[in-house]
């Protein structure tokens, strides 16, 4: 955590992403848009245009960077401890939403950021008040913040609700063209050379900038432009009015911006993009519908209100790609996991996490709840004056509740035996339907594929199931079955150290017609048998999917699942339709 009002990199000095710079500038006119999230990979300087746009804020505006690592106490305020053991009653002490209020909030990599911690961050962005209604507070104050968010989605993706209550958002991305780069370089080789002269060389377009953005007031927008607002949204495909009211505010403060005396239609088109493109995506394989904002743009245009049905439907088909996944699916969790909701983690008490109350412990302490002793103390002192400054009965236990996901490792058999075209994007398909739940359910995914004459880790554990789809897509067929490899290797992923301290449990699902035809050593049949013997005594819960189809079936699968102790899915046809009828039918 940090908060700073030291001048950084000028704003003015980035080279380049034009559409990041100006949804940052439409957030700081008017912060109810609701906050901008970046979206772009290491070092397309997010942080830096993040600490600019503070600088260029009226007054002593603070830079308030949040930790990955923040609790909701020092988020949101908590209790003064030293006036309650002291007797002069509860006072609260302000968060890190406090110290933003009048500058910027900024998030780094805020799909990380635990969910409860994100919806409050959202809630407060969008009213411009922190109300704290907890161990006796009754308390609000002001936070009237720009809130920047940036994430890296290939670390994890934020859930559709989450993304759909950021009012703008940008890709952020580093420039191919070479002198634009050579530039980058160069003024940031300068900075660091000598900082002073580089913000000398830049207050000037620096003070330009504030000074405009502080005069500047949002245009009023005459009611029909609104209705062609709502007609775009509509065309767009996009749920609720966050979207419309987002394009409202947005461009009304272009307008304002650029000095107009009204919103126009031509705002609207420049802000359209920044708002609609990441509520379209209602999964992680979802893309933009580029062509339907586009086509949705184009009513903008008519005297009519343009809502055309078909603009927010797409029917892309991708050569070579799997079938799509359903739309529904059985969810796939470890079978020692308490009963879970669908679409979400399981909750359970642990030491980190949400804090929901306190209790008087039974045993050991775990987790010390600091305000709710305090409070203990000087109830009993207010009694006894000259008693014990604490009693172990004064002790409070911290109740937390964090959600509890599962690490699902997917086993791909990718040889020969599986490699013919159609039936490997049937399979791909099939396993696209388990990514679907891990995303509705916060999972971590990691997936291993093996052919020829061994096994590979394609993807190591991650919550970005985007891309572990894309590693699926492009995976190859053909050669040898090592099973065993494959098993092997998936089950070291399970149980690696990474993975134990993550607290995620782990679901090892292998997908094989369960021929076994290569091995490190020995018979293949026979080490693949091991492999899975070895999954039964580690203890890690599995799932068997077979992928054997036509006549002369020989059973193999089966007889792996039952030496691996795992629950056996059979599939009468491989596709992503049949592994759902087959989850229900099993799971269920």
């Amino acid at each position: 955590m940090s908060a700073s009002t030291r001048a950084g990199f000028p704003f003015t000095a980035v080279v380049g992403n034009d559409d990041a710079k100006l949804a940052l500038l439409l957030a700081a006119i008017d912060p109810a848009i609701g906050g901008v999230l970046l979206r772009g990979q290491k070092g397309s300087a997010k942080t830096t245009l993040a600490r600019g746009l503070a600088a260029l804020l009226p007054g002593d505006a603070p830079f308030v960077d949040l930790p990955l690592g923040a609790t909701e106490d020092r988020l949101i305020g908590t209790l003064d401890l030293g006036a309650v053991l002291t007797g002069e009653g509860q006072r609260f002490v302000p968060g890190l939403l406090a110290a933003a209020h009048g500058g910027v909030l900024y998030v780094d990599e805020v799909n990380l950021l635990p969910d409860h911690l994100v919806d409050v961050l959202l809630d407060v962005a969008a009213s411009g008040v922190n109300r704290v209604e907890r161990e006796g507070i009754s308390h609000e104050h002001p936070a009237r913040f720009v809130l920047i968010g940036s994430m890296n989605p290939e670390e994890g993706e934020l859930r559709p609700q989450l993304l759909d209550r950021f009012g703008l958002a940008v890709d952020v991305t580093t420039t191919l063209e070479p002198r634009d780069r050579a530039e980058a370089v160069r003024r940031r080789l300068d900075f660091d050379a000598d900082s002073a002269a580089v913000a000398r060389r830049h207050a000037p377009a620096e003070q330009e900038l504030g000074t405009r953005l502080a005069c500047t007031a949002p245009a009023p927008v005459a009611d029909a432009l609104m209705v062609r607002i709502g007609a775009l949204c509509a065309a767009a495909g996009v749920d609720g009015l966050r979207a419309d009211l987002v394009i409202s505010r947005a461009a009304a403060a272009l307008a304002g911006w650029e000095g107009r005396a009204e919103t126009t239609v031509d705002d609207v088109r420049r802000v359209a993009l920044l708002a609609l493109a990441h509520r379209q995506r209602h999964s992680p394989f979802d893309e933009p519908h580029e062509n339907a904002i586009d086509d949705a743009l184009a009513s903008l245009d008519d005297d009519d209100d343009g809502n055309d049905p078909r603009a927010g439907d797409t029917d892309t088909e991708q050569v070579a790609e799997p079938d799509a996944p359903p739309h529904r699916i059985v969810a796939l969790r470890a079978t020692r996991a308490p009963a879970e909701v669908a679409g979400r983690r399981s909750p359970g008490d642990g030491s980190r996490g949400r804090l929901i109350g306190d209790r008087v412990p039974d045993g050991p302490v775990g987790a010390v709840a600091v305000a709710a002793t305090a409070r203990a103390v000087a109830e009993r002192r207010a009694l006894d004056p000259d008693g014990p400054a604490v009693l172990p009965e004064d002790l409070r236990e911290a109740r937390r509740e964090q959600r509890t996901g599962n690490l699902l490792v997917l086993a791909v058999d990718a040889s020969g035996s599986m490699g013919a075209r159609r039936r490997m994007e049937a399979v791909k398909g099939a396993v696209l339907g388990l990514l679907v739940d891990a995303y509705q359910r916060r999972d971590r995914v990691a997936l291993v594929a093996f052919r020829g004459e061994g096994a590979e880790v394609l993807l190591r554990a991650t919550g970005s199931v985007e891309v572990a789809r894309a590693r699926l897509a492009e995976l190859p067929t053909g050669g040898r079955t090592p099973l065993a490899a494959g098993i092997d290797a998936a089950l070291a992923v399970a149980t690696s150290p990474a993975n134990c301290g993550s607290g995620h449990r782990p679901l090892l699902v292998l997908v094989s017609d369960g021929r076994a035809t290569a091995a490190l050593d020995g018979d293949p049949v026979v080490a693949a048998r091991r492999a899975a013997a070895t999954v039964r005594t580690s203890r890690v819960d599995a799932v068997v999917v077979d992928a054997e189809d036509g006549a002369g079936r020989l059973g193999l699968a089966a007889e792996i699942a039952e030496e691996m102790g795992a629950r056996y899915l059979r599939l009468a046809e491989l596709s992503a339709g049949a592994l759902e009828h087959a989850l229900r039918e099993v799971i269920s």
